[in-house]
């Protein structure tokens, strides 16, 4: 495993997975005043944690960062977002995971070796245009759209590391549904040619590659997947390390679950696919105290201390916060990630029974609020509109999607009635019975 600048990264800029709330359709114009006091008559098109959109007397639509508007009209645009009570009618309750055609908690177990099957990385070659740049292959799950053609034993290795890091997300215990977005048959992602197509296309200049929860899409460029031209076609490099490439298609697999996970568990659960000893489609998730050990190793090497610091601080960090840390420096970024990483396989392996039962408790409802989530949107009475938007009658508002609240409304499940200085002490003995000494308050 490595921790490297060019990282690739989750596009987290909009916290509810890109989903635009639209309050019955439109909202009629009214006076908004900003934080210096102008003011502007317009009418509310739709509203998400983050920004709203309004559309002016001369019918152009304007985002604003919500940050941007008084307290008074931030305060009207969230109690137009605001979740229902549970008794209001019509409103959609989150779906209990214990009603659903679920393995029991107690039945599931940790795999031992995950093996990508071999059907899954049979290719389909849909289309091959050179000129347009657009060749578009498929495996089971994944659909590749690249700018270059490649060979179809090219294309398997490729499509091996997606289809074994979906495989792995699906046997762990953590009973994570992997399931295309709505509107796709499969998971995508955009292969670049070369780093200047990849940008140009939006990915960032710092990354890797980059996956977009707003349309969905896993954009990438070649040489962060492997691939180098040997005279007019491309080869995989045989010493390609797929790590980081693990680490965020674990993200993509996880898209529906991202909204309502804190982003310790979001980073800390791809952190631990990512130290899993892996190779050709195999996965040792048996190994995984050996891995973390290789991972606290490496990490060590770079200078990072084995710790965590104040939990309740890291366990409670909101998405604002913790983007205000990580876009610091980089090493602000891994200090984060480590910390992640270190509190996910306490709670997997090390917590209590030492089965991960309290984490699976917890992803559990997660799943449960991704299902209510999906009965929303199944429901006539959602419209959906251009741009991801959406309108909805206002007795069926949708499950909690705000960022302050969403992420952290099953966290009582990981605590279980103790407090977070007695899971520090719990932690630090128990990770110092496999050896590690480890730094948490």
């Amino acid at each position: 495993m490595s921790f490297r600048p060019s990282r690739i990264i989750l596009a987290m800029c909009c916290t509810i997975a890109h989903i635009q709330l639209a309050v019955a359709e439109e909202t009629a114009p009214r006076p908004w005043k900003d934080t210096q006091g102008r003011v502007i008559q317009a009418a509310l098109v739709s509203s998400n944690a983050d920004s709203v959109t309004l559309k002016m007397a001369d019918g152009k639509e304007h985002q604003l960062p919500l940050v941007r508007l008084c307290a008074e009209d931030q305060a009207y645009v969230k109690s137009l977002s605001a979740p229902a009570s549970p008794t209001a009618q019509g409103a959609t309750p989150a779906v209990a995971a214990a009603s659903l055609n679920r393995v029991p908690i107690e039945k599931r177990t940790w795999p031992e070796n995950v093996v990508v099957p071999t059907k899954s990385i049979e290719i389909q070659v849909i289309e091959e245009n050179s000129v347009a740049r657009k060749c578009v292959y498929r495996s089971e799950g994944f659909e590749f759209t690249a700018q270059a053609k490649l060979m179809p034993s090219v294309m398997k290795e490729v499509a091996r590391t997606f289809e074994a890091t979906k495989s792995l997300v699906s046997s762990l215990p953590w009973g994570v549904v992997c399931r295309p977005p709505e509107g796709f048959e499969r998971y995508q992602a955009e292969l670049f040619e070369t780093r200047k197509d990849y940008i140009a296309a939006g990915g960032p200049e710092n990354s890797g590659g980059v996956y977009m929860s707003g349309d969905k899409i896993f954009r990438v460029p070649f040489p962060s997947i492997g691939l180098k031209l040997l005279g007019k076609t491309y080869a995989k490099d045989e010493n390609y390390d797929g790590g980081t490439l693990i680490h965020e298609i674990t993200h993509q697999v996880m898209d529906a679950y991202l909204t309502f996970l804190p982003v310790w568990v979001i980073e800390g659960t791809a952190e631990y696919t990512e130290m899993l000893p892996y190779n050709a489609g195999k996965f040792r998730a048996d190994a995984h105290q050996k891995g973390l050990k290789d991972h606290i190793q490496e990490m060590q090497k770079r200078g990072y201390a084995i710790e965590i610091g104040n939990l309740e601080e890291h366990l409670k960090m909101n998405r604002a916060t913790w983007s205000g840390i990580a876009d610091t420096t980089n090493r602000k970024m891994g200090e984060l990630y480590f910390r992640s990483v270190l509190a996910v396989y306490f709670f997997c392996h090390l917590d209590g029974d030492k089965k991960g039962t309290r984490f699976i408790k917890f992803m559990d409802a997660v799943y449960g609020e991704t299902e209510a989530l999906r009965t929303f949107f199944k429901d006539p009475r959602v419209k959906h509109l251009e741009g991801g938007r959406f309108s909805y009658p206002t007795n069926f508002p949708p499950p909690d999607m705000k960022a302050e609240t969403a992420p952290f409304k099953h966290l009582d499940l990981l605590l279980d009635g103790r407090s977070y200085s007695q899971i520090a002490q719990e932690m630090t003995a128990a990770y110092k019975d496999i050896g590690v000494k480890i730094s948490v308050n």
